[in-house]
């Protein structure tokens, strides 16, 4: 039995099962507490994520690779390349001082304007599924919408700063602090809607939104901004046939168009549902037979869950909430106001992502087609989110306590 003294002096017995969960706590709590701590949390989530990413693009896209090219592991090989160059990056990124950054957002963010607009040329973009919005280099496509959301935060958290003033709290100047960053952020968001691709643009939206909040705009214009962008939307969806029977699917179930637009739906949850507590095992779900097109990238989330189950599903759930409780805290530990928006932007970035993904799975949400984070197949995806984590990662090596850890062991 374990002894704990209550506070009048007087001992009580506690059970052995409970001695153990306070000395648990305690381990936790002492190991959060090392200067290095939310570091090394974000480099293990992007090992893991990224790891896991590629098992699941092996078992989801070998047998269409295979149908469409004589080779099963084309689009696996392809997304090794991907995290291969997204780890370098990752590591190189906080080699750059957090001002250097800074001073080159507006640079960066006119050049994704620039790759926004060039891709819709014909002849320098390339056009597939209906949509033009990739680069096509040695075989391997490139999406600048992905970097365009990234360089829009470094951007627009440097100017939300500089027009709030120093020292000027929550709401200070108005609506002045709007521009120019929402009038940028909607052309940013014009130009991937007339690709067309509405998933990325509500990306864009998410950016904004977070930008806004966390460089202390007045709750009173989020909400008019929030109207606006609602009634965007809306009139999105309705002018364009396919994604008004995504919609029409949506707020039906899926019932009345299980061979149409609600195809994807109806398969993504019967794989869910296959996959029961455990899951079919890795390579043996049935979903990646033809029956959930685009497996590998918009609906991974719904062959993880039919391979790995209920388990591994949650597990993945998990890792995304840890990735946004880890980001949080790294923000609130970041003494540098820049860097403190950038991180709480890109976290809520890509976790929002991540919940728009597996809840359009889960027919919780109209399907957009929003990767998963590190999970799907995609190059830019896992490229510009990989740059993103090793953002957070440099904010948390420049945490005070973390620097002078540093400082003492170089």
């Amino acid at each position: 039995m374990t002894t704990v003294r209550g506070t009048a002096g007087s001992a009580r017995r506690t059970s052995p099962v409970a001695g153990h969960v306070i000395a648990a706590r305690r381990a936790v709590a002492a190991t959060l507490d090392r200067p290095l701590a939310s570091y090394y949390i974000v480099l293990g989530l992007t090992v893991v994520l990224a790891g896991l990413g590629l098992v699941m693009v092996l078992s989801a896209s070998s047998i269409d690779s295979l149908a469409r090219t004589g080779n099963p592991y084309g689009v696996f090989v392809h997304q090794v390349v991907y995290c291969a160059a997204g780890g370098v990056a990752f590591v190189l990124v906080g080699r750059v001082p957090v001002r250097g950054w800074r001073t080159a957002s507006p640079w960066l963010h006119a050049g994704a304007l620039l790759a926004l607009a060039a891709v819709l040329v014909p002849g320098l973009g390339s056009a597939a599924a209906g949509a033009q919005k990739w680069f096509v280099v040695a075989g391997l496509s490139l999406q600048p919408s992905e970097p365009a959301k990234l360089t829009l935060v470094l951007w627009g958290a440097h100017v939300l700063l500089a027009r709030r003033g120093p020292g000027a709290g929550r709401g200070a100047r108005g609506g002045q602090t709007l521009l120019p960053v929402v009038p940028v952020a909607l052309l940013t968001a014009g130009l991937v809607v007339v690709e067309p691709d509405l998933g990325s643009a509500l990306g864009i939206v998410v950016v904004l939104f977070a930008l806004l909040w966390f460089a202390g705009v007045p709750a009173r214009l989020l909400g008019l901004l929030g109207a606006g962008a609602l009634a965007a939307v809306g009139v999105l969806a309705v002018t364009a046939s396919y994604r008004l029977e995504r919609l029409t699917s949506f707020l039906g179930n899926g019932g009345d168009d299980s061979l149409g637009a609600g195809y994807q739906s109806q398969q993504a949850l019967y794989s869910l549902a296959d996959g029961g507590l455990l899951g079919d095992g890795l390579g043996q779900g049935a979903a990646q037979w033809s029956y959930l097109p685009n497996a590998s990238n918009d609906f991974i989330f719904a062959i993880l869950g039919e391979e790995l189950g209920l388990v591994g599903a949650v597990a993945v759930l998990g890792l995304f909430a840890l990735l946004g409780w880890v980001g949080l805290r790294i923000a609130a530990r970041t003494v540098d106001p820049w860097n403190r928006v950038v991180v709480a932007t890109l976290t809520v970035w890509l976790v929002a992502q991540a919940v728009i993904n597996i809840g359009y799975v889960l027919g919780l949400l109209p399907v957009t087609g929003i990767t998963l984070p590190l999970i799907s197949a995609g190059g830019s995806s896992v490229i510009v989110s990989m740059v993103s984590l090793g953002l957070l990662a440099a904010a948390a090596r420049d945490e005070p306590d973390a620097r002078v850890a540093l400082a003492r062991n170089p």
